[in-house]
């Protein structure tokens, strides 16, 4: 939790940022804190506020001061809706870099992992083949295990997605290499996503790249306040894609975007691409054939993808080439369903409420599947219908997309897409 304050350079441009803001508060109702707790400290212009007093010595740093910070989950639907332009998303950062303290234990274990995906992978089929979930349950109901959060954090381990036949197809790479990102806790859990992007990619006639090398994009440490940790994740994966001479990186966890195309990745020449958005514009993707599929699915667009990737509507433009599927949108898109990186495992009395809402709307739709773009909001959501005991699968739009496609296209031969100021 934050308690340090910061520094006389960083204060100066943390109150330049803050005076931005004109206090009009039309930002509160697109708050999902503010929803939660209806209290302004729990709002932008509250957090703004407290970080402008922090800066100028009007405020000592104290643990419920520090609370209030912490809370934000960084959805940036507040810059979205902001009239004056306030750079929310860079004040929240920089406080957090400026004063947050070292790693705690639980900080530096996910660390530990994320810093190794192929230890993550192995761990997580190791706990599904001795279905270690089963046993820890009970372990879970001790009342120590309750207070030190141990139960939430089992019960948030999810079962590993099956890859549901999906292969890759054949491919002679016409038309360029494409890098694919894996991430950390998406290179285990999103494994089935990975499976769709190369068989569609391989379809459109794309030559697919894994640097084995490739790690984490350092998302995590960043938006926590650890920006050193956050560089040495980031660089490993940097390396990797830069030796490996793609020109092209698609993501296909859009809260993975942001810090691949600003951080691990900015200044290489790289152009950085959500998955969904880079195949929804290709103009060969209406060649594809799609088997028909008689089902309702109810679309969920994560805060990163429209406020950070700006391609909300790109899943629906993808989906609509599957015959018979009937698309619903989730009300009042975007609005963030409480997963957050890490959020929902530490601050669970707001991730809660946020995942219940949205629940409770997909409830109200009565679609068959929940589709979403983004790993973080895929297990919130997830282990959300589980305790609800509803069995509705969480996939992301493009798993659904390859598992339907029938053939794919011949040889392609016009050059790639080309690369626009969002990449």
């Amino acid at each position: 939790m934050s308690s340090i304050p910061p520094g006389p350079k960083t204060a100066i441009e943390l109150l330049t940022l803050a005076d931005q803001c004109v206090l009009c508060g039309l930002c509160l109702p697109a708050c999902p804190t503010y929803r939660v707790g209806r209290t302004e400290v729990e709002s932008p212009r509250g957090r703004i506020a407290l970080a402008r007093a922090l800066a100028n010595g009007s405020l000592e740093p104290e643990p419920a001061t520090a609370a209030h910070l912490d809370h934000c989950l960084g959805c940036l639907s507040c810059e979205r809706v902001c009239p004056s332009g306030v750079q929310y998303g860079r004040l929240i950062d920089l406080h957090r870099q400026a004063t947050a303290p070292p790693p705690d234990r639980r900080q530096r274990l996910i660390y530990g992992l994320i810093a190794r995906p192929r230890l993550l992978r192995a761990l997580a089929q190791t706990g599904q083949t001795l279905r270690l979930s089963k046993w820890l349950s009970p372990l879970a109901r001790h009342r120590a295990a309750r207070r030190n959060g141990i139960a939430r954090w089992i019960a948030a381990i999810p079962p590993l997605p099956g890859l549901g036949g999906l292969r890759p197809g054949e491919t002679t790479g016409e038309r360029g290499r494409i890098g694919l990102f894996l991430g950390c806790v998406a290179s285990a859990f999103d494994r089935d996503t990975h499976a769709a992007a190369r068989k569609l990619l391989n379809a459109l006639g794309y030559r697919v790249v894994e640097p084995a090398a490739q790690g984490c994009c350092g998302a995590l440490p960043q938006h926590a306040g650890h920006g050193d940790t956050a560089a040495i994740l980031a660089q490993a994966t940097r390396t990797a894609f830069v030796e490996a001479g793609v020109d092209t990186v698609v993501v296909s966890a859009s809260g993975c975007y942001g810090s691949l195309r600003d951080h691990a990745l900015a200044g290489s020449g790289i152009a950085v691409r959500e998955i969904v958005d880079f195949i929804a514009e290709d103009a060969l993707l209406p060649t594809l054939s799609f088997s028909p599929l008689a089902v309702k699915a109810a679309l969920h667009r994560p805060c990163s993808l429209d406020n950070v990737v700006r391609a909300g509507a790109a899943p629906r433009a993808a989906l609509t080439l599957v015959p018979q599927l009937e698309l619903v949108d989730l009300p009042q898109q975007p609005r963030c369903c409480g997963a957050g990186g890490t959020h929902f495992l530490q601050h669970p009395e707001i991730a809660d409420p946020l995942r219940d809402e949205r629940l409770d709307q997909l409830a109200a739709l009565d679609a068959d599947l929940l589709l979403t773009s983004n790993i973080g909001c895929r297990l919130h959501l997830a282990n959300g219908l589980r305790a609800r005991a509803r069995a509705i699968d969480v996939l992301h739009p493009l798993t659904l997309l390859a598992r339907q496609l029938k053939t794919p296209a011949a040889r392609p031969t016009p050059p790639p897409p080309s690369r626009d100021g969002r990449s």
